[in-house]
Formats: C-alpha cells, structure tokens, sequence
C-alpha cells in the first residue's frame, strides 16, 4: 500500500500502531450519496488510508453544492460532472494508494447488494428516508454494520447500525411512511454541522475497521451547533422486537419490483428522477440529432443536457432521466416515453 510515513500521526495515536494501520488498509467501505457528508466521509476515509473505497451517487455537481461539498468546485460545477467522478479525481490526487470504485447510479433494490457485496462497512450519505431504509435491508440481510447520518438547518444526527447487536434502523425509525418536510433546500444547512456529523461518523467507522469495539457508541446522538444542544438517546429504548426487519428479516425495500423503472421525487427540488430497471447503454450520439432541434443542448461524456420547454433534461448512459422543472410523475413519465422511450 506504499510507504506509511504520510500515517505517522496515525500510527501514534493506533492502540496496536502499524498492525491497526494494516487492518484499515485491507477493508472495503462503502459510501452512499457524495453529496454534503458523503464528500467529507470520503475525504476522511482516504486520508486515513482505507483499503478500497466504493463511491455510489447519481447526481451532478451544481453550484449551490459548493458551500458545503467539500470536494468540488467551479470547475466541477461548469462541466456539469458527475458527483462520484469528480470526488474521485479529487480523492486519487489526495491519496494514490486507495483504490476508489466509482458508481454513477441510482442506488436502488436491483443494484445495492452488488455494490456493497464484500464491504466491511457502508456509510450512509443520502439526503432521504427510503434510500436509508434500503441500506438497512441490506445492512441486515448481509450482515455489514452501517453508520446512519443527517443533517438539516443546524441540526444533524447519527448512529451506529451493527447486525445482531443494536437496533436496526426500522426499530428506531418504526414509521416508514411519515415524511415532515425538512430538508435542506426548504430549511438550509450550515456546512459545520455536516463536518461535525462526517466527523461522528467517521470516528465510530474507525473502531470498526481496526475491529476495537471498546468504546463504540451504542445511542443516537443529535446536535444542534448553532444552540449548542447536544443529546444522547440510549438504545436500550429502542429495541423493537417485532422488526419486520431485524427480527422477522422481511426485507421489504429489497422486495420492490425489477421490471420497469423507478420514478422518485428529488425532495425540494421540484424534480423526478426515472431510472430503468433493465439493463441499458444509452449512445448519445442516437439521441443529439432528434433533440438537437428540441432545445439547448449541452453534451459532456456523462450526460446529456437538454432545455425543453420549461424543463431541464439530464440522461445519462445508463438510461437514467433527470427532469427538473415539475415534481408530477405523469409529466414526467410522459417525458421520458417520448424523448427516451420505454
């Protein structure tokens, strides 16, 4: 893994020095969402020389994302790049000697266990409920612990999800359906609260990786860094023992349909995302001459942007569709029927 004089301070503070530092440099992380924690998660995770990480996000860099992701800038931003590929520009140039696994997909129940098959640990990035109970599923059915965290406005919370030990996150989170409408493009988020979050996150995912469980943290903490409230919730209150998922191991949102496609709504931002089940290869020199004339088009060697209407169209090789400018799935499925097909 190359020369461990760029882990010297590591090393000191290591309770078992270089044999921990070789633990680390054999494991495998995963990390879902590379947007505002999952840029700092990953920047931290190469700078400690993890073994391999794998990198999962379906988005491109906007501007807006630069005030709190960490990995991006200008540049990014103009080129319209795909999230995990600049990050992984970024992360090579920090570390050499990580391997970083880049996916630029819509992590959902057709493709998860394969990305995160043989991972020690899977990090949550996400900026949503459903993908975090998928992970759960995953979490649960494969046995790989993961590390819940969110942030919105000043607050942030996490906590550590490790198979047959804690209570899985359907115990803490029981009502899968209820949503309430804070995020952070309705709320805003001061970028500190993502680090100090990241920065939970990734000191419980060290205990992990160098397998010293002494002092893993068995609650949920929540914090508030603009009031200075800072709360522990201790597990030992949450334990559900009728889980459909940890105690009956129903895994619901690995169940959903593999035909088709998955539409969902970007929260707050008036936008739908269809992405197709099928196996797709998406040449976009088919699609520059029938939408050439549709509107502006901007083509980069990820995606394909067209201005139709008052909508804002992003393919990508794989099929996938972002359409921003209306938050209706009829308007949307209509759309990708018509300028992709089904």
């Amino acid at each position: 893994m190359g020369s461990t004089n760029k882990y010297s301070r590591q090393l000191l503070f290591w309770p078992e020095g270089k044999k921990d530092q070789e633990k680390l440099q054999q494991k495998v992380v995963t990390i879902i969402g590379i947007g505002a924690l999952g840029t700092a998660l990953a920047n931290h995770l190469v700078r400690a020389g993890v073994g391999e990480i794998r990198i999962v996000d379906r988005d491109f860099v906007e501007e807006s994302n630069l005030q709190r992701q960490m990995l991006f800038d200008e540049s990014d931003a103009r080129e319209h790049k795909p999230k995990v590929v600049a990050a992984k520009e970024k992360l090579t140039a920090i570390n050499s000697t990580v391997t970083i696994v880049s996916y630029i997909e819509d992590i959902n129940a057709n493709n998860i266990e394969a990305i995160v098959e043989g991972s020690h640990l899977i990090l949550d990035g996400t900026d949503n409920m459903q993908t975090r109970f998928l992970i759960n599923d995953v979490s649960i059915k494969l046995g790989i612990p993961w590390i819940y965290g969110g942030v919105v406005h000043s607050r942030g919370m996490t906590t550590t999800i490790i198979p047959n030990r804690t209570p899985c996150f359907r115990c803490l989170f029981p009502n899968v359906e209820n949503g309430h409408g804070e995020t952070c493009d309705t709320l805003g988020v001061l970028s500190t609260v993502v680090h100090v979050i990241a920065s939970y996150q990734i000191t419980e995912a060290l205990k992990l990786l160098i397998e010293d469980e002494t002092y893993i943290r068995e609650e949920m903490l929540q914090i508030d860094v603009w009031k200075n409230d800072f709360d522990l919730f201790p597990f030992q209150l949450s334990l559900n023992e009728t889980c459909p998922c940890c105690q009956k191991r129903n895994f619901e949102f690995l169940s959903k349909p593999n035909r088709g496609y998955f539409v969902s709504s970007l929260c707050g931002r008036d936008s739908i995302q269809i992405s197709p089940t099928d196996e797709r290869k998406i040449d976009f020199n088919d699609f520059v001459p029938k939408w050439g004339h549709l509107g502006t088009l901007i083509q980069t060697p990820y995606l394909l942007r067209l201005t139709y209407d008052e909508y804002q169209l992003s393919l990508f090789t794989n099929g996938r569709l972002f359409i921003q400018g209306t938050n209706d799935q009829t308007i949307a499925k209509r759309l990708y029927s018509t300028l992709v097909g089904d």
